[in-house]
Protein backbone atom coordinates (compact mmCIF):
# COMPACT_ATOMS: atom_id res chain seq x y z
CA UNK A 1 0.00 0.00 0.00
CA UNK A 2 1.22 3.65 -0.77
CA UNK A 3 -1.16 5.52 1.56
CA UNK A 4 -2.41 4.78 5.10
CA UNK A 5 -5.53 3.38 5.77
CA UNK A 6 -7.16 3.72 8.89
CA UNK A 7 -9.93 0.84 10.68
CA UNK A 8 -11.80 1.41 13.91
CA UNK A 9 -13.93 -1.38 15.84
CA UNK A 10 -16.67 0.03 17.38
CA UNK A 11 -19.60 -1.77 20.07
CA UNK A 12 -20.26 -2.72 23.77
CA UNK A 13 -18.05 -4.28 25.70
CA UNK A 14 -18.00 -7.96 25.48
CA UNK A 15 -18.85 -8.32 21.69
CA UNK A 16 -15.95 -9.82 21.18
CA UNK A 17 -13.67 -6.89 19.45
CA UNK A 18 -10.16 -7.97 20.63
CA UNK A 19 -11.16 -11.83 19.66
CA UNK A 20 -11.39 -10.24 16.36
CA UNK A 21 -8.46 -7.65 16.62
CA UNK A 22 -5.98 -10.81 17.51
CA UNK A 23 -7.04 -12.60 14.33
CA UNK A 24 -6.27 -9.21 12.05
CA UNK A 25 -2.98 -8.75 14.19
CA UNK A 26 -1.75 -12.50 12.64
CA UNK A 27 -3.41 -12.11 9.56
CA UNK A 28 -1.73 -9.02 8.63
CA UNK A 29 1.67 -10.20 10.02
CA UNK A 30 1.79 -13.08 7.81
CA UNK A 31 1.20 -10.77 5.02
CA UNK A 32 3.98 -8.08 6.09
CA UNK A 33 2.13 -5.37 6.30
CA UNK A 34 3.16 -1.95 8.20
CA UNK A 35 0.41 -2.27 10.44
CA UNK A 36 -0.25 0.28 13.72
CA UNK A 37 -2.34 -1.11 16.70
CA UNK A 38 -3.93 1.09 19.58
CA UNK A 39 -6.99 1.53 21.75
CA UNK A 40 -9.16 4.33 22.84
CA UNK A 41 -8.60 5.95 25.11
CA UNK A 42 -4.92 5.29 25.30
CA UNK A 43 -2.29 4.45 23.59
CA UNK A 44 0.09 7.17 24.76
CA UNK A 45 1.52 7.42 28.13
CA UNK A 46 -1.05 10.23 28.32
CA UNK A 47 -3.78 9.09 26.91
CA UNK A 48 -3.22 5.91 29.13
CA UNK A 49 -3.09 8.15 32.07
CA UNK A 50 -6.76 9.55 31.51
CA UNK A 51 -7.59 5.79 31.07
CA UNK A 52 -6.80 4.90 34.25
CA UNK A 53 -8.73 7.90 35.60
CA UNK A 54 -12.36 7.42 33.27
CA UNK A 55 -12.44 3.58 34.12
CA UNK A 56 -11.91 4.16 37.86
CA UNK A 57 -14.79 2.53 39.69
CA UNK A 58 -14.52 4.71 42.63
CA UNK A 59 -14.60 8.23 40.37
CA UNK A 60 -18.71 7.73 40.67
CA UNK A 61 -19.05 11.57 41.11
CA UNK A 62 -17.52 11.97 37.42
CA UNK A 63 -19.64 14.59 35.70
CA UNK A 64 -20.59 13.55 31.89
CA UNK A 65 -19.07 16.32 30.56
CA UNK A 66 -15.83 15.70 32.42
CA UNK A 67 -15.89 12.51 31.11
CA UNK A 68 -16.74 13.29 27.83
CA UNK A 69 -13.58 16.07 27.82
CA UNK A 70 -11.28 13.37 29.26
CA UNK A 71 -11.84 11.32 25.92
CA UNK A 72 -11.43 13.71 23.50
CA UNK A 73 -8.00 15.10 25.67
CA UNK A 74 -7.03 11.34 25.33
CA UNK A 75 -7.56 11.61 21.89
CA UNK A 76 -6.66 14.75 20.87
CA UNK A 77 -2.83 13.13 22.07
CA UNK A 78 -3.25 9.77 20.01
CA UNK A 79 -4.28 12.01 16.90
CA UNK A 80 -1.43 14.18 16.99
CA UNK A 81 1.08 11.98 18.22
CA UNK A 82 0.66 8.37 17.15
CA UNK A 83 -2.28 8.64 14.65
CA UNK A 84 -1.87 11.30 12.00
CA UNK A 85 2.49 10.39 11.79
CA UNK A 86 1.21 6.65 10.88
CA UNK A 87 -0.90 7.50 8.31
CA UNK A 88 1.99 9.86 6.99
CA UNK A 89 3.84 7.23 6.86
CA UNK A 90 1.28 4.93 4.44
CA UNK A 91 0.46 2.11 7.62
CA UNK A 92 -2.76 0.68 8.29
CA UNK A 93 -3.92 1.37 11.44
CA UNK A 94 -6.18 -0.64 13.89
CA UNK A 95 -8.07 1.02 16.48
CA UNK A 96 -10.22 -0.30 19.04
CA UNK A 97 -12.49 2.59 19.51
CA UNK A 98 -12.50 5.85 18.46
CA UNK A 99 -14.83 9.23 18.05
CA UNK A 100 -17.88 6.78 17.85
CA UNK A 101 -17.48 5.81 21.22
CA UNK A 102 -17.98 8.91 22.57
CA UNK A 103 -20.82 9.67 20.50
CA UNK A 104 -22.79 6.89 21.45
CA UNK A 105 -22.03 6.71 25.45
CA UNK A 106 -21.54 10.48 26.17
CA UNK A 107 -23.49 11.39 23.37
CA UNK A 108 -26.21 9.36 23.61
CA UNK A 109 -26.47 7.71 26.86
CA UNK A 110 -24.84 10.58 28.84
CA UNK A 111 -27.51 12.70 26.96
CA UNK A 112 -24.91 15.55 26.12
CA UNK A 113 -25.82 15.23 22.64
CA UNK A 114 -23.95 17.70 20.06
CA UNK A 115 -21.92 18.60 22.29
CA UNK A 116 -19.69 15.79 22.03
CA UNK A 117 -19.05 16.50 18.51
CA UNK A 118 -18.22 19.48 19.16
CA UNK A 119 -15.58 18.78 21.63
CA UNK A 120 -14.15 16.20 19.66
CA UNK A 121 -13.94 18.08 15.85
CA UNK A 122 -11.20 20.12 18.06
CA UNK A 123 -9.89 16.62 19.12
CA UNK A 124 -9.53 14.83 15.98
CA UNK A 125 -8.33 16.73 13.82
CA UNK A 126 -9.83 16.05 11.07
CA UNK A 127 -8.69 12.52 10.85
CA UNK A 128 -11.79 10.38 10.32
CA UNK A 129 -11.52 6.21 9.76
CA UNK A 130 -11.49 4.64 6.65
CA UNK A 131 -13.40 1.74 7.93
CA UNK A 132 -15.46 0.55 11.08
CA UNK A 133 -16.41 -2.03 12.19
CA UNK A 134 -19.54 -2.24 14.41
CA UNK A 135 -20.17 -4.88 16.66
CA UNK A 136 -24.04 -4.93 17.55
CA UNK A 137 -25.08 -7.24 20.74
CA UNK A 138 -27.64 -7.21 22.76
CA UNK A 139 -26.33 -5.40 26.39
CA UNK A 140 -27.44 -8.14 28.94
CA UNK A 141 -25.16 -11.06 26.60
CA UNK A 142 -22.80 -8.59 26.50
CA UNK A 143 -22.07 -7.75 30.14
CA UNK A 144 -22.76 -11.23 31.07
CA UNK A 145 -19.93 -12.43 29.31
CA UNK A 146 -17.55 -9.92 31.81
CA UNK A 147 -16.66 -11.26 34.93
CA UNK A 148 -18.94 -8.44 37.58
CA UNK A 149 -15.58 -8.77 39.73
CA UNK A 150 -13.58 -7.21 36.46
CA UNK A 151 -16.03 -4.85 35.73
CA UNK A 152 -14.92 -1.00 35.11
CA UNK A 153 -16.69 2.11 35.75
CA UNK A 154 -18.34 2.51 32.39
CA UNK A 155 -19.09 -1.71 32.20
CA UNK A 156 -20.81 -0.87 35.73
CA UNK A 157 -23.48 1.40 34.50
CA UNK A 158 -26.76 0.30 34.41
CA UNK A 159 -28.58 -1.46 31.14
CA UNK A 160 -30.36 1.12 30.75
CA UNK A 161 -27.24 3.20 29.95
CA UNK A 162 -25.96 0.36 27.72
CA UNK A 163 -29.21 -0.17 26.03
CA UNK A 164 -28.82 3.52 25.11
CA UNK A 165 -25.22 3.27 24.02
CA UNK A 166 -26.43 0.62 21.57
CA UNK A 167 -29.26 2.26 19.86
CA UNK A 168 -26.94 5.14 19.58
CA UNK A 169 -24.28 3.29 17.88
CA UNK A 170 -27.11 2.37 14.99
CA UNK A 171 -27.91 6.07 14.66
CA UNK A 172 -24.43 6.72 14.30
CA UNK A 173 -24.37 3.78 11.48
CA UNK A 174 -27.18 4.74 9.51
CA UNK A 175 -25.46 8.20 9.71
CA UNK A 176 -22.37 7.04 8.24
CA UNK A 177 -23.76 3.84 6.25
CA UNK A 178 -20.79 4.06 3.58
CA UNK A 179 -17.59 4.14 6.34
CA UNK A 180 -19.60 1.30 8.52
CA UNK A 181 -19.63 -2.26 8.51
CA UNK A 182 -22.24 -3.81 10.64
CA UNK A 183 -21.34 -6.79 12.41
CA UNK A 184 -23.86 -9.44 14.06
CA UNK A 185 -21.91 -10.09 17.47
CA UNK A 186 -24.19 -13.34 17.87
CA UNK A 187 -22.75 -14.94 15.53
CA UNK A 188 -19.22 -17.40 16.20
CA UNK A 189 -16.04 -16.48 15.96
CA UNK A 190 -15.25 -18.17 12.88
CA UNK A 191 -18.27 -16.50 10.87
CA UNK A 192 -17.62 -13.17 12.41
CA UNK A 193 -13.87 -13.52 10.69
CA UNK A 194 -15.15 -15.05 7.53
CA UNK A 195 -17.51 -11.29 7.31
CA UNK A 196 -14.54 -9.24 7.82
CA UNK A 197 -12.30 -11.13 6.02
CA UNK A 198 -14.49 -10.56 3.07
CA UNK A 199 -15.03 -6.47 3.86
CA UNK A 200 -10.91 -6.72 3.74
CA UNK A 201 -10.24 -8.34 0.51
CA UNK A 202 -13.00 -5.95 -0.74
CA UNK A 203 -11.94 -2.51 0.20
CA UNK A 204 -7.67 -3.19 0.47
CA UNK A 205 -7.68 -6.20 -1.98
CA UNK A 206 -6.26 -8.60 0.66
Amino acid sequence: MDKGFFITFEGPDGAGKSTQIDRLKLFFTERDLDVLYTREPGGTDIGEKIRKLILDKENIEMEPVTEAFLYASARAQLVRQVLKPAIKEGKIIVCDRYMDSSTAYQGYARGLGDAVAEINKHAIDGLLPDLTFLFILDPEIGKSRIAVESYDRLESQNFEFHRKVAEGYIEIAKNNDKRFVIIDATKTPDEIWNEIRGVLADKLGI
